[in-house]
């Protein structure tokens, strides 16, 4: 039986499918992954081959995700596994204290002011605070997370258009993405968790350094509920010659004979 994510969403998915039809459309180089937050310890602790990190090693949420898409780990974290406020708040594990919201520990490192590192920390998007003690991540193809709440998906920029394309194919929606600068998984897990809407992000210098994200690679994170819709407007894109990935027609020559081919 399929336990309902954050989103009251209890529809079964075809993963093994969805991420098939992904790979066949964008030829994706890094694994998929699905993120779920519990009620309880032990509802994280009944998923099937967790992992629980050494609790004298104190993570970043960055190497938990960085775990799960490079090792392929099921692994379940509570706050006390994090190292520290900053991590916990954007996933709903801490409260966005007077102390966290002042930004002192980024004055000065990453801003030059009292405001403006208070500023940052006021602009980041958090999942709300106080309903659940502990999260999972894990691979989508592996199962493990009957329904996550959001899923991860690594991307270059050219694979992320597309990937924007077939998203956008039916029920289009212009979407509009932020850029809070360091801290940016609240641009993308963050957002997602507390939105529900696909949110995508440059990949800060935190989740490169201990994430393990790689140079080129963009990030979206979203509910599950999307994803059957973008493997089907992928596919049709693909059926009207839209295709990833996408060839250089050149600087030179006219684009009106390849334009004749997709428009008519």
């Amino acid at each position: 039986m399929t336990v309902a994510n954050c989103f009251n969403d209890a529809n079964e998915y075809d993963f093994a499918a969805i991420i098939d039809g992904l790979n066949r459309y964008l030829r994706l180089k890094a694994t998929p992954i699905g993120m779920k937050r519990f009620k309880t310890v032990a509802e994280m602790e009944a998923v099937p081959r967790i992992r629980r990190p050494d609790p004298n090693e104190k993570l970043a949420m960055d190497q938990v995700v960085g775990q799960t898409r490079w090792i392929g780990y099921t692994l379940g974290i509570t706050m006390d596994n994090l190292m520290g406020a900053q991590c916990g708040a954007v996933v709903g594990l801490h409260a966005r204290t007077e102390e966290w919201l002042s930004g002192d520990r980024m004055n000065g490192v990453w801003y030059g002011t009292q405001e403006d590192a208070a500023a940052h920390q006021a602009a980041m998007s958090c999942a709300s605070y106080g309903d659940y003690e502990a999260i999972a991540t894990s691979p989508l193809a592996s199962g493990r997370l009957d329904n996550p709440d959001i899923c991860l998906l690594y991307m270059t920029p050219g694979q992320m258009i597309t990937f924007i394309n077939g998203l956008q194919y039916k029920n289009y929606k212009k979407y509009q993405f932020s850029c809070v600068g360091e801290s940016a998984c609240a641009d993308s897990w963050g957002k997602a968790l507390s939105s529900g809407e696909p949110s995508v992000s440059i990949p800060c210098y935190a989740e490169r350094k201990f994430g393990g994200v790689q140079d080129d690679e963009l990030l979206v994170a979203l509910p599950p509920s999307f994803l059957p819709g973008v493997v089907e407007g992928l596919a049709q894109l693909d059926r009207n010659g839209l295709r990833y990935p996408i060839p250089n027609h050149g600087i030179q020559k006219s684009p009106l004979d390849s334009i004749s081919k997709s428009y008519g």
